[in-house]
């Protein structure tokens, strides 16, 4: 089994910054993409950022030049720096991760930190 954790959530005025963390544990041997996603009270959960293995970064529009995503392939983790965060980013961020357990790879998920914007 794999188990994602995030932390780093919490409540930040407009305009500042907060850094989330994902640490994967358990039965892991090698992770392909991690990614995170936000969800929004009464929205859809959506793509926030991606990085591939090779550390190729995507991001959605509404974050770019503002969020950054990186990796540590030797701790696990996945990191994303936001900075100059806004109101509409306040969601509920979960970690993905596509592990590979010595079978096959499969989808993984965190529990979720709540990121709440306000002042």
């Amino acid at each position: 089994q794999v188990q994602l954790v995030e932390s780093g959530g919490g409540l930040v005025q407009p305009g500042g910054s907060l850094r989330l963390s994902c640490v994967a544990s358990g039965s892991v041997i090698a992770i392909n993409d991690m990614k995170w996603y936000r969800q929004a009270p009464g929205k859809q959960r959506e793509l926030v950022a991606r990085i591939t293995i090779g550390d190729s970064t995507n991001y959605a529009d509404s974050v770019k030049g503002r969020f950054t995503i990186s990796r540590d392939n030797a701790k696990k983790a996945v990191y994303l720096q936001m900075n100059s965060l806004k109101p509409d980013d306040t969601a509920v961020y979960y970690c993905y991760a596509e592990a590979w357990t010595g079978s096959y790879y499969e989808d993984y998920w965190g529990q979720g930190t709540q990121v709440t914007v306000s002042s």
